[in-house]
């Protein structure tokens, strides 16, 4: 059975972070250096929140809010149960599923080790099928 470590060995447990107090401009300017589409929210480098462009979208231009005035703080989505690195993927994709959302923290021992997104869930998931059937056919051939 897959894990959250299978996940986080793959793709690496580097996680890009703001603090809570920036404006969510100069959080938007850092996604779009970074070509990604959320960021880590910590303040005293315990996680707090996720800010992604949905939070930006619904929260800042639909309420007619300034992105440079606005902290990071007053729009981030906050309610993400945390998952450890020996939690299997299934759990991952139920508690996803179940709560709607795209992001799950990794916390050990009250420390962030990673973010898993629902893409990083899916695409392990087919990589786990994938050599699935490779054993299969390996086992049929021989």
């Amino acid at each position: 059975m897959r894990k959250v470590s299978d996940i986080l060995k793959r793709k690496g447990n580097k996680v890009s972070y703001v603090a809570p107090n920036i404006s969510v401009v100069e959080a938007l300017e850092i996604m779009a250096e970074q070509n990604i589409g959320s960021l880590v929210v910590l303040e005293n480098e315990t996680f707090i929140g996720i800010i992604t462009e949905r939070d930006y979208s619904r929260k800042i231009v639909l309420m007619g809010r300034s992105s440079s005035d606005t902290p990071v703080s007053e729009i981030m989505s906050t309610e993400f149960p945390a998952v450890k690195s020996n939690d299997t993927i299934d759990k991952c994709m139920q508690l996803m599923a179940s709560k709607r959302i795209r992001y799950l923290p990794v916390i050990e021992n009250g420390v962030l080790t990673g973010i898993i997104s629902m893409n990083d869930v899916v695409t392990e998931t087919i990589l786990n099928q994938q050599e699935t059937i490779s054993h299969l056919q390996t086992y049929i051939q021989s």
